[in-house]
């Protein structure tokens, strides 16, 4: 029997609480540190996406975007973190709970210096106004945060149904400026990212072939030549065993390795 959709909030706040036992106090100017840290932080987006601030403490989100409405069909206004997870496929809240509680696990046992490394990816199918169920790419990553207290996050999540229109959640923890990433993490242990068959050059190039550039407009990005960039998207599709781009989004974002 499904359990009532009051007791996985009440669940879910009590993962939230393990990692935050006070207020932030000196987070002013929300939108001018959205700005910023969006700034800082590459996020993929495959399409229409929006964005939020979660305060951990307050359980609330603070700051919905305008995209939700191109995404979900939602004004702000009608939005609050409650509704926002009374609307997700049931099948799917048990893995958002555990996702979540790997996710406070994770962060728990990093060094204060190593937070500002590593930002969070999961899906999930989030009930649209229309009725119809979208998937979106869940990313998130700590802004307010010192040595005791997770405050806030700033999350982004892009409609990927285009992409994944089936299939289990896919969970990863993403290591940026040469921290190690942990990729379609399926077991309670987190085990290395050895199903990313990728190197670190060509992940850049692959997340830039999801986003739809061309090998010319990546190579001007990395400062390669064009026959470099042509050489290494045939090797990553060789080893990601695809034929053509199409089929290497899709098993992209299938396999969790963006």
């Amino acid at each position: 029997m499904e359990k009532p959709r009051e007791n996985y909030y009440l669940e879910a706040r009590k993962i939230w609480s393990t990692v935050v036992d006070q207020d932030s106090t000196d987070f002013n100017d929300l939108r001018v540190q959205v700005a910023f840290h969006k700034q800082l932080l590459n996020i993929f987006q495959p399409g229409n996406y929006h964005y939020f601030v979660f305060n951990i403490f307050k359980v609330e989100v603070e700051l919905w975007s305008e995209g939700i409405i191109d995404v979900l069909g939602y004004t702000p206004d009608e939005m609050s973190l409650e509704f926002y997870m009374s609307i997700i496929h049931p099948d799917d809240m048990p893995y958002f709970l555990k996702f979540e509680k790997r996710i406070t696990e994770f962060f728990l046992t990093l060094p204060y210096d190593k937070i500002k490394n590593y930002k969070v990816q999961y899906d999930i199918r989030l009930r649209a106004k229309d009725n119809r169920y979208v998937r979106v790419l869940h990313q998130a990553i700590q802004i307010d945060y010192d040595t005791s207290n997770f405050y806030r996050t700033l999350d982004v999540q892009s409609d990927i149904t285009h992409i994944k229109n089936e299939g289990v959640p896919c969970f990863s923890l993403i290591g940026m400026d040469g921290e190690p990433s942990y990729y379609n993490i399926q077991s309670d242990a987190l085990i290395p990212g050895c199903n990313n068959p990728f190197s670190e050059r060509e992940q850049e190039i692959l997340k830039m072939i999801v986003e739809g550039k061309s090998s010319k407009e990546i190579a001007r990005v990395l400062f390669l030549s064009l026959h470099t960039v042509n050489t290494h998207r045939k090797n990553i599709l060789n080893k990601a065993r695809v034929k053509t781009p199409v089929e290497l989004v899709t098993k992209v974002i299938n396999q969790g390795w963006i």
